[in-house]
């Protein structure tokens, strides 16, 4: 009987062979690999950018791996170094060193989500990725237990699971080259197929140490793996570090003169003392003369005006040169090493733009925007203008020689050993050449350090942090509230941000004297302080803080006779000053290890809101301080405050008692239970860092 094709059935079989556009593939061998790796974590933009750490941190890996059916499921985490020399034994494949291998457990079962850790070693380069297969032999030996447990016949799976066995011996013999295990392998095979009593076979199959040397030599070939994602690891600095800003020309005997660099090392010692890790100088190059700014910013200025040290560039040279008031190159040299001597890191200050004298000006005029009327376009923020500053156009036609060209003033100033640098408005120079230069200079020295100087859009600051800047400004000088600050800090560092932006906070800058200064008086500084030295492991200050400097324009947040028009000169004992403070918080920072990371920071609950409280525990869990401040510079401030009595491992309600030693006066109190009082009168104290602990 014939069978009529249905109704609208045009296509015969023998049409879809004829027809030109059907394929036929045959299925990728891939697609046959059991277990599927996905949505790991962390990783950044799908592994386009690195996560960061420094030296001992830890990366916590988690992934969700599954697979059809009921077979057991291994997975690995594998880390290594992805560049520079060879630590390990290498692969013959690649010459690179092998993946260190840890275990991953499977910690929500019912969604299949698996984790591990790993410490990162030196600096450089690091990469990780998971492999995950069947295992065949745990299958076998999880259901064989099951079915002798119930009392059945298991004579067939010895047989399976010798062939297993079989199979392990001859890849310990033909991969990894290990005779002894095959061996020992063979051994275990033959065992579980003589004819002897079925208990002692069980024993066998089930011996922990069949278990481990079959792990060894485990069936990888259908084993599926992730794309391996990076991380790079800085230098400790990166991680933790007090900076301090200063104009190194106010630092000298003149009110009318520039200081040397030979005069300025002589403010050294005093900054010293106040325990900072790096000294962060404003540009040093010779400043144009052309449109040069006055005091306070005036169109004119009169003969003796210095000019904006971000003017960068005249007849005695560009970024490379020192400027003329400063002294030499040599001088540099000298004023580094000595602070190097003393404990400090020097950081420069990366500037792309130039005065109208600058070399590049003249021998470059490309690498500038034009007005219509053929003149070189001057910087403005609408409605400010400067006159006396060129930006340089990093999207030019030409602007492959001029990324190179910016690459050998970053190499010329880290042959003279400087290695920290603090990037001026980053945001407005293409995204790139950032990416592009921070990794041609850490081809060269991976010590080096960018900072990040980007106020502007989250996003924005974010890209910068993604595309390789170690550290970057942040919004603290704007956050003041406890409810600003909570959400904020909440943000940054417990959410992937923490993975590729390091916040550095500094309380304020040449260009910013928040509000909050300007009206707060000594209870204000002291209250900033506190905050962004125990908020955040890095942190800075401008020259002029530790004095309680906050005469600011009128109506602005810019100082007034700013330092970056002329020069200042302070007076360092002023009876207001707060540099005992800013010593004794330095050194607390430095000898407990819980303020040298941010991770580990947690807010508590008080019942005032203008008292705000937060903790943080050292890595090894060993330490915990609790740190509460007074946001109210004006009046006095009392309340209950909820302490972390989980991390001390005190009932919440009971009675124990703990103790709560104020690091900053050495005062100790007896606290009990969870909430305990507090009382802040500025003037007196505005803030205490507390190191709670169990009474001996």
């Amino acid at each position: 009987m014939k069978h009529s094709a249905k109704p609208g059935n045009k296509r015969s079989v023998k049409a879809t062979s004829d027809t030109k556009t059907s394929v036929r593939q045959e299925p990728n061998e891939r697609l046959s690999r059991r277990v599927v790796i996905q949505r790991v974590r962390p990783q950044i933009d799908g592994g386009r950018f690195a996560i960061k750490r420094t030296p001992g941190e830890i990366v916590e890996v988690q992934a969700d791996i599954l697979a059809d059916g009921h077979d057991v499921v291994i997975a690995m985490l594998r880390d290594r170094p992805a560049d520079g020399p060879d630590r390990t034994r290498r692969r013959a494949s690649d010459n690179r060193p092998a993946w260190r291998e840890t275990p991953m457990s499977l910690d929500a079962p019912g969604i299949d989500r698996w984790s591990a850790a790993f410490a990162v070693g030196r600096i450089g380069k690091h990469e990780y990725s998971i492999e995950a297969w069947v295992d065949h032999f745990a299958s076998w030996q999880r259901d064989l237990s099951a079915k002798a447990e119930a009392g059945q016949d298991v004579s067939l799976e010895m047989i399976e699971g010798s062939v297993l066995v079989q199979a392990a011996a001859e890849r310990a013999d033909r991969i990894s080259r290990n005779r002894s295990d095959a061996a020992w392998l063979l051994a275990r095979a033959d065992a579980l197929q003589e004819d002897t009593p079925i208990a002692g076979r069980l024993r066998i199959a089930l011996d922990d140490e069949l278990t481990a040397v079959m792990g060894l030599h485990a069936d990888r070939s259908q084993s599926s793996t992730s794309q391996p994602l990076i991380v790079w690891v800085d230098r400790e600095r990166a991680r933790f570090g007090a900076w301090y800003e200063m104009f190194p020309r106010s630092a000298g005997p003149e009110l009318g003169r520039s200081a040397t660099f030979r005069e300025a090392a002589g403010r050294l010692p005093g900054i010293v003392a106040m325990g900072f890790d790096v000294l962060y100088l404003p540009p040093i190059h010779p400043i144009g003369k052309s449109f040069r700014k006055g005091r306070n910013n005036s169109l004119v200025a009169s003969p003796d005006d210095l000019g904006s040290p971000w003017a960068i560039g005249a007849e005695e040279g560009g970024h490379t040169a020192v400027e003329p008031g400063l002294g030499t190159i040599d001088d540099f040299d000298l004023f580094r090493s000595e602070a190097e001597r003393l404990g400090l890191e020097i950081a420069l200050d990366l500037a792309w733009q130039c005065s109208p004298d600058h070399p590049w000006v003249r021998e470059h005029p490309e690498w500038f925007r034009r007005r219509p009327d053929g003149t070189i376009k001057y910087a403005e923020n609408p409605p400010k203008k400067y006159q006396d500053i060129y930006p340089v156009d990093f999207a030019c036609e030409d602007w492959r020689s001029l990324w190179q060209a910016a690459l050998e003033v970053v190499l010329f100033w880290i042959d003279h050993d400087v290695r920290l640098f603090r990037v001026d408005n980053p945001h407005t120079k293409t995204f790139g050449f950032w990416e592009w230069l921070i990794e041609q200079v850490h081809l060269r020295d991976q010590q080096v350090i960018f900072l990040s100087e980007a106020f502007t859009r989250p996003r924005i600051m974010q890209y910068l942090a993604k595309a390789g800047f170690t550290q970057s400004y942040t919004y603290f000088t704007w956050r003041n509230t406890k409810q600003e600050i909570t959400d904020y800090f909440t943000e940054l560092t417990s959410t992937d941000v923490r993975e590729y932006l390091r916040p550095n906070l500094f309380t304020n800058t040449p260009d910013i004297l928040h509000a909050y200064l300007q009206t707060g008086g000594r209870p204000a500084f002291q209250a900033r302080l506190l905050l962004a030295a125990t908020l955040g492991a890095n942190y800075g200050i401008y020259s002029g803080f530790e004095v309680c400097e906050n005469q600011a324009r009128p109506g602005t947040e810019e100082y007034a006779d700013s330092e970056k028009y002329q020069i200042r000169h302070w007076d360092w004992n002023k009876p207001e000053n707060i540099r005992d403070l800013i010593a004794r918080v330095n050194a607390i920072r430095h000898a407990h290890p819980a303020l040298q990371f941010d991770w580990t920071l947690r807010f508590h609950a008080t019942d005032n809101p203008e008292i705000i409280a937060y903790s943080k525990t050292s890595p090894d869990r060993s330490e915990v301080l609790l740190v509460v401040v007074s946001l109210d510079p004006h009046n006095m401030q009392q309340g209950q405050v909820r302490a972390p009595t989980s991390a001390l491992s005190l009932s919440a309600t009971g009675d124990d008692s703990y103790v709560a030693w104020d690091l900053l006066d050495d005062a100790k109190y007896t606290w009990r239970g969870e909430w305990n009082y507090v009382r802040l009168d500025p003037g007196t104290k505005q803030g205490h860092i507390f190191k709670l602990g169990i009474r001996n």
